[in-house]
């Protein structure tokens, strides 16, 4: 028996992508990264991120003060700006003014005097 010679054969081109297909591809690789999970490639979204950088990150360098009251970032806040974060404890006692202390308007002179007996009251 005779053996066969093989024959060089060339490997088969890949064929170039569509236009559609690229922009496809640059779509995928944008939205998507490849880590590696226990030795295989998996493919997961990226994170968000806002100029570069993650949202903690810039709402930490840009936000003011009132944006982050009004979204409910105290500890945030706290951090920023100092202070401590108020406690969940008991609301705070308020002292009450005495009568002393507080101005009323002067009494009308004509109320005084009882009119009939002449009398202070």
């Amino acid at each position: 028996m005779s053996k066969k010679k093989k024959k060089n054969r060339k490997p088969k081109k890949q064929r170039k992508l569509t236009a559609a297909e690229k922009r496809e591809k640059k779509r995928r690789r944008l939205e998507y990264m490849t880590i590696f999970v226990n030795g295989k490639q998996k493919r997961v979204k990226r994170p968000v991120t806002i100029e570069g950088m993650s949202v903690e990150e810039f709402i930490r360098e840009n936000a003011d003060p009132i944006w982050l009251m009004q979204n409910g970032e105290y500890e945030l806040l706290h951090e920023l700006y100092g202070g401590e974060p108020e406690s969940d404890g008991p609301a705070p006692k308020f002292r009450h003014p005495d009568p002393i202390e507080r101005k009323l308007p002067p009494p009308d002179p004509t109320l005084l005097f009882d009119e009939d007996a002449d009398l202070p009251y």
